[in-house]
């Protein structure tokens, strides 16, 4: 037992990593002269994750500066867009659209390419439960065959804008005009890396369309859709060419393989 109350290091270690770094310190500096000496270690980590921390916010703010132009210029509500699935050979293609409030701090909001499968689902319910409106839209692998992948992927980006409420005045794109919405947009080329409300919104879609290509695993494992998510890998082309193609898969992606099968 040290100098908090007879708290052991361990109790105390797990007060501090749940504080904020300065938080953490003040409390650190505030025990006996007897405690502080014996968590020296927990005070080195404690000042490491201070620098961490304050370089973090440091880049989330940077990535901050699209919508902060677009509420200087007026507009309430900015929503960032962005889709998964758009070049997979099997299922939907999923886009999302993001409104986050302004002064938002979402630690370690990236793009989504840049994350981990386990610290995109942790993301995913941080800016649920965060943003003041999200939408989801989903256009399957049968309208993509009908309308092309552009038009479908812009036909997901249109449907999920459609779902916020309240309507954005401002919306936030990568590379994508939508012509059949009257909102203002603005370009941005990788959006997803330079835009928080962009790069939400790459995470709601990229979380949505793993989880919905990974429950087809189980109505048709012969592919390894949990593994692949879709893509063309080697692995998901020879088993096209094995087994066909299933009812989730785009012909218009995989009909080369079946004709030059056997």
């Amino acid at each position: 037992m040290i100098g908090d109350e007879g708290s052991t290091i361990k109790e105390i270690e797990d007060r501090v990593n749940a504080m904020e770094p300065d938080a953490a310190l003040d409390y650190i500096y505030k025990l006996s002269g007897e405690g502080r000496s014996k968590i020296s270690k927990l005070m080195e980590k404690c000042e490491k994750r201070k620098v961490a921390y304050q370089k973090e916010r440091k880049r989330f703010d940077e990535m901050c500066k699209y919508e902060r132009f677009c509420r200087n210029n007026g507009a309430k509500y900015v929503a960032g867009i962005d889709e998964a699935g758009r070049g997979p050979l099997a299922g939907p293609v999923v886009a999302a659209a993001v409104m986050l409030p302004d002064g938002v701090f979402i630690e370690n909001l990236n793009d989504s390419k840049q994350l981990s499968a386990g610290r995109r689902e942790y993301l995913y319910d941080k800016i649920i439960d965060k943003a003041i409106a999200y939408g989801i839209g989903i256009v399957d692998e049968k309208c993509i065959d009908e309308i092309n992948i552009l038009n479908a992927t812009i036909k997901a980006m249109e449907k999920a804008v459609y779902m916020l409420k309240p309507r954005p005045e401002a919306l936030l794109i990568d590379a994508v005009s939508l012509k059949n919405l009257d909102i203002r947009q603005v370009p941005i080329i990788k959006g997803d890396c330079l835009s928080v409300s962009i790069a939400a919104a790459s995470i709601i879609a990229k979380v949505t369309r793993d989880r919905i290509i990974s429950e087809a695993d189980s109505l048709y494992p012969q592919y390894g859709f949990a593994r692949h998510k879709g893509y063309g890998t080697r692995e998901h082309i020879e088993a096209i060419k094995k087994y066909g193609i299933s009812p989730i898969h785009r012909i218009s992606f995989t009909k080369k393989f079946i004709d030059t099968a056997g």
